[in-house]
């Protein structure tokens, strides 16, 4: 127990208590200097100010729409008779899996308002010179938000759906109240713990935004924290750590905010949807109109999935993107990425990264999920709260945190620069996920099944391996490519941490496009994309495999 406190306070306090002393240190980590209130000062400025304010207006827009798409979707797929619903399902979660920043290098390409693509063909239909799109605005980096916030809470809200049980809305017409009054005050009302928790983990997740801001925030004048963060360490002949490390705590205090408005607003309420008495889950039915919700669905993954993809796809094989002409095309693009030893150098370092952190996150989440579940240790709510701790740490603030950690450790510890850095950094990230995942996993399996094994027997290990992980498999192996796609889309805590050598794909791809080359961008897009589909082959194909088995 002792082990794992220590494991879990280096994830996640000793960032936050480094954040502390970076704040306060007038030098870069490393460097002898003094302690003043500098940091904070700083921020005492108009400037801030509206960064702050132009950050959480974004979040707080982007999520208010993605929450209200994303009921919208979720009640087409759990609650009507659309054709085709689990084939849906399926199609919406699908911009969840792909890393952002290939959605947000295809959107840069479609949406530019001189040779974006969507641009061009409106010009060709059209005949005129006006423009149709320009991602580079506020609207630009909304909708690139919505994009994989939208999936997110979907994967919440649509089995909340699911469970609840109709009757509830049928007394609720059957006293008089109307489709509309019964929506809003039974089943939204029902739904609220969902959707609030959704709705506060898109908004952190909107704080922490780092590929939309940068992509398409930057050029149009728009400053978040995330990239004033970046901008302040790398953008700068002298770095401001100090300022930085300072906006990074301001960060952390508006999650705490967050966090507090969600427990005042649910605390003390009832919220049961699934009643003792057995119920079917009924449908709506549409008539012609199923047709239209068909289409909406439809049109979310053609405008998520299938045009950013085709946009790859299309600009990989021409030697300027916007310029789609037979005399352009060409297979240099390919050619240059399969000699460029920094792509394979990334590849090999992004595979690494990814199945070792995909296995030792899960393999801690696992154990943090059998003390918080299985035991009656005193300090199990500790060990839940160190656990949890780092999801409210946007990925630039945890880079920042253990960029001063490790830069402040002992020489004979040496973490910082090597892939090491990179890879206690997803860990942390990521052990909130697999400890959620593994206690619901835990919490379904009835402990006389555990306690039938040891009357027959087998030992704590025994029982551990054969009993509660065999059972609990499926949801390791969830749990494990959730993580790796996590770990393979990060890129606000790699862009600090990487050093020359320990470079990833995303960040790879980002000082490529940088440095002007889109179209080497799509071609490592493509091949980011090919990863996702196998490994979201494998893990349903494997699923269903051990699922039969069971």
């Amino acid at each position: 127990m002792t082990l794992l406190v220590l494991i879990l306070g280096f994830l996640s306090l000793y960032p936050m208590a480094m954040l502390l002393y970076g704040s306060l240190h007038s030098t870069p980590p490393g460097v002898a200097g003094e302690f003043n209130l500098n940091g904070y000062v700083g921020l005492l400025t108009p400037q801030t100010a509206k960064i702050l304010l132009d950050t959480v207006v974004l979040s707080f827009v982007k999520t208010i729409l993605a929450v209200a798409l994303a009921i919208l979707l979720a009640w087409i797929v759990a609650r009507t008779d659309t054709p085709g619903r689990g084939v849906l399902e399926v199609l919406i979660t699908l911009p969840f899996f792909i890393p952002p920043i290939l959605t947000a290098t295809a959107w840069a390409m479609l949406g530019n308002a001189q040779v974006g693509t969507i641009n061009l063909a409106w010009r060709w239909l059209t005949g005129g010179e006006s423009t149709l799109v320009n991602v580079y605005s506020w609207g630009g980096v909304v909708w690139h938000m919505m994009q994989y916030s939208t999936p997110f809470m979907f994967l919440f809200i649509v089995d909340a759906f699911r469970a609840m049980d109709p009757a509830l809305e049928e007394s609720s017409r059957m006293s008089g109240a109307s489709r509309w009054q019964t929506f809003w005050r039974i089943t939204f009302g029902l739904m609220l713990p969902v959707t609030t928790s959704a709705f506060i983990l898109s908004f952190i997740r909107g704080i922490e935004s780092f590929e939309s801001p940068v992509f398409f925030g930057t050029p149009a004048g728009i400053t978040v924290i995330t990239t004033q963060i970046y901008d302040s360490i790398t953008q700068r002949a002298q770095p401001d750590y100090q300022s930085a490390t300072a906006l990074s705590f301001a960060a952390l205090a508006l999650m705490s905010l967050l966090l507090l408005a969600q427990s005042r607003l649910l605390g003390g309420r009832s919220f049961a949807t699934v009643t003792g008495k057995g119920y079917s889950p009924n449908v709506t039915r549409l008539g012609w109109m199923r047709w239209v919700t068909f289409g909406i669905c439809i049109l979310f993954f053609l405008l998520t999935v299938a045009l950013p993809v085709g946009q790859l796809l299309l600009s990989s094989f021409f030697r300027f993107f916007g310029f789609y002409e037979a005399e352009m095309f060409t297979f240099e693009h390919y050619k240059s990425v399969w000699e460029n030893r920094s792509f394979w150098r990334a590849f090999g370092n992004t595979m690494l990264l990814g199945v070792l952190g995909a296995t030792v996150t899960m393999t801690l989440g696992g154990i943090v999920a059998y003390v918080t579940t299985r035991t009656k240790w005193r300090g199990r709510r500790l060990i839940d709260a160190l656990a949890w701790l780092p999801w409210m740490m946007p990925g630039m603030v945890l880079g920042i945190g253990f960029l001063w950690g490790f830069a402040t450790l002992p020489h004979g510890i040496p973490i910082y620069g090597t892939l090491l850095a990179l890879l206690l950094a997803y860990v942390a990230l990521g052990t909130p996920v697999a400890v959620r995942v593994t206690s619901a996993a835990y919490q379904q399996i009835a402990t006389d099944i555990e306690e039938c094994s040891r009357v027959h027997g087998a030992n704590f290990w025994q029982t551990l391996g054969r009993i509660l992980v065999a059972l609990a498999w499926p949801a390791f192996a969830v749990g494990w490519v959730l993580i790796f796609f996590g770990i393979m889309r990060e890129l606000s805590a790699s862009i600090l941490l990487y050093a020359p050598g320990t470079e990833v794909l995303s960040v790879v791809m980002l000082k490529m496009w940088v440095g002007g080359k889109p179209e080497e961008v799509s071609v490592i897009g493509l091949v980011m994309l090919v990863l996702v589909v196998v490994f979201r082959w494998v893990q349903i194909k494997v699923i269903k495999k051990r699922i039969s088995t069971l």
